[in-house]
């Protein structure tokens, strides 16, 4: 187990991308870690994977909606933006990375994007031409001139049939970032000698 995690609460956000059914296992290894698990989809995710099978391995309920009704005297996003740990974006679209480098709250990700101080980990999966296209690079440089952590994109050949930079890099290896990100010294000296 990954002591880093242990009872850390970790927002995994959910894009449309078509590797948003690796999104399940993320979740699963997250939770198997002792991590809280709040899973959050976007529209286009959903055509993607089912709230059934996030909800079920992050052991969570999924939120999806921007304007579900508010939990006690605050908004759900405000909630989850306060409560989190680290933000975790897998899969992370050239979309969602527009929308967090301009600060465009269209959907309730973005929202919890722009109201959380949690670390933000991103790993992007989309064509490779898309990828390293001058924008969405632009916007990648932007994000992490904020501080925000990139794993991936792996290369290799993509549902598109394009072969290049684009895939998500493996869930293991997000899942050993997400940790990296959030250990405190007694977490790495715990590794170091166990």
């Amino acid at each position: 187990m990954n002591t880093s995690l242990e009872n850390k609460n970790i927002i995994l956000g959910i894009t449309g991308s078509i590797a948003a059914y690796k999104a399940a296992e993320i979740a699963s290894l997250l939770s198997k870690s002792g991590a809280h698990v709040w899973p959050v989809m976007t529209p286009s995710a959903l055509k993607f994977v089912t709230t059934l099978t996030i909800g079920t391995l992050a052991q969570k309920p999924v939120a999806t909606e921007f304007w579900e009704e508010d939990r006690d005297w605050q908004p759900g996003h405000i909630q989850l933006a306060d409560r989190a740990d680290l933000l975790l974006v897998a899969p992370a679209t050239a979309n969602i990375i527009a929308s967090f480098a301009h600060g465009l709250t269209s959907d309730l990700l973005s929202a919890i994007y722009l109201a959380t101080r949690a670390k933000v980990l991103i790993a992007p999966a989309m064509n490779g031409k898309m990828f390293q296209h001058a924008a969405t690079q632009e916007n990648i440089r932007l994000l992490r001139q904020r501080g925000h952590v990139f794993i991936g994109p792996d290369s290799g050949m993509q549902a598109c049939g394009y072969d290049g930079p684009g895939r998500l890099a493996s869930p293991e290896a997000i899942v050993a970032k997400a940790g990296a990100m959030l250990a405190t010294p007694a977490d790495l000296y715990e590794q170091n000698n166990s």
